[in-house]
């Protein structure tokens, strides 16, 4: 693919589904390419005329995720009329739920999307991430699922915020040669700690990207290789006096150190939604 092409990605909800299928197809064709069209919220026959018209005039790719019966019906005839590549990305998989678990769908859009106590759960665990980010409050130690430790740029606020979603309390403490960490860090149950390490040359590689994202010059203190090994030092002689678990998050993305935090925690009895 060489030149940009357009997606109308068309939902009577939000369109989060569809989005994500969109980009994750696009992905495997370079995704810079890929314009992302949305229509979110369709509800009527006028809604989709639009939609067929402009998809029509750009010569795009309609990718929907249509629960109300009219409108997918409606959808279908006039795409086939107009010559229109569009996709369904759920009603297939709600054909293969009817067939194999005898159900009938409700057919009701936006039902993800309903308030319901999983969701105010997560709300919640964001809020206290936020809250107890980089150590701000110690005392919400005693009240986390899991606490994160580590030196600066180790991911330990992305993971904090990944893991919220996923209705757990994390916390995270900065590891800092000239800062003793908290009391409290000593007092919770260490079988919630989670060290994070990394390489240094991976460490030097980051900080140096960040000052420089900052107009700051690379020679600095805080991405000196000498200051790096001392401060992986003494987060190792830290994590070793808490006897917790140690993840080398070097070249892994946050959901795949992610995944290695929650397979700890169902060891240890953590609840995670899933």
């Amino acid at each position: 693919m060489n030149k940009r092409k357009t997606v109308y990605v068309v939902s009577d909800s939000v369109g989060e589904t569809a989005e994500l299928t969109v980009k994750a197809v696009a992905a495997q064709f370079n995704g810079g390419y890929v314009e992302i069209q949305h229509n979110s919220y369709v509800q009527k026959i006028e809604d989709i005329e639009d939609i067929i018209t402009s998809s029509k005039e750009s010569d795009s790719i309609i990718a929907y995720t249509i629960v109300i019966p009219f409108l997918k019906k409606y959808l279908d005839q006039r795409v086939r009329e107009e010559g229109i590549i569009a996709v369904d990305l759920i009603n297939p998989l709600m054909e293969a739920f009817i067939q194999k678990f005898k159900g009938d769908p409700k057919c009701e859009p936006g039902l993800m999307r309903k308030l319901d106590a999983n969701y105010f759960r997560r709300v919640k665990a964001i809020e206290f991430a936020v809250k107890n980010d980089d150590g701000r409050d110690p005392k919400g130690l005693t009240r986390a699922d899991i606490v994160l430790i580590g030196i600066s740029r180790t991911s330990k606020t992305p993971l904090s915020i990944y893991l919220a979603h996923k209705g757990l309390n994390v916390a995270n403490i900065p590891l800092v040669p000239e800062v003793a960490p908290p009391d409290e860090l000593f007092e919770i149950r260490r079988s919630i700690c989670v060290g994070l390490v990394i390489t240094p040359d991976k460490l030097n590689e980051i900080r140096r990207e960040r000052l420089k994202s900052l107009g700051l010059t690379s020679q600095a203190n805080y991405a000196n290789l000498d200051r790096i090994l001392e401060e992986l030092d003494y987060a190792e002689k830290i994590m070793k006096r808490l006897c917790c678990p140690i993840i080398d998050v070097s070249n892994k993305a946050v959901e795949e150190t992610a995944d290695l935090i929650l397979a700890l925690l169902k060891k240890r009895g953590v609840g995670v939604d899933e």
